[in-house]
């Protein structure tokens, strides 16, 4: 479950929502003036998404590097009809 909490209820209820992460593996996202500005997730949950996002900067570079010397129109063409292809819209 994710709950959402202002900065003010955060700070004054920190013991009891660090227990509800890590005893209910629930995530709190901390809002300031109805805006997001940060997380609390479990440890394992944080683990999850950082080995995901070393992974997909990964692939970022190598596709970025792939596509070098591509102008960046005809590659964002090639994407675009090999995804529009597996999605059956062609």
């Amino acid at each position: 479950m994710i709950n959402e909490v202002n900065t003010a209820v955060f700070q004054q209820n920190l013991g009891e929502m660090l227990s509800q992460v890590q005893n209910h593996h629930d995530s709190i996202l901390i809002k300031e003036d109805g805006k997001p500005v940060a997380a609390l997730v479990d440890a394992q949950l944080f683990d999850r998404i950082r080995r995901f996002k070393n992974r997909f900067d990964t692939l970022s570079n190598q596709i970025a590097n792939a596509y070098e010397s591509v102008p960046q129109e005809d590659g964002l063409n090639e994407i675009d009809a090999k995804y529009l292809c597996k999605i059956n819209l062609t």
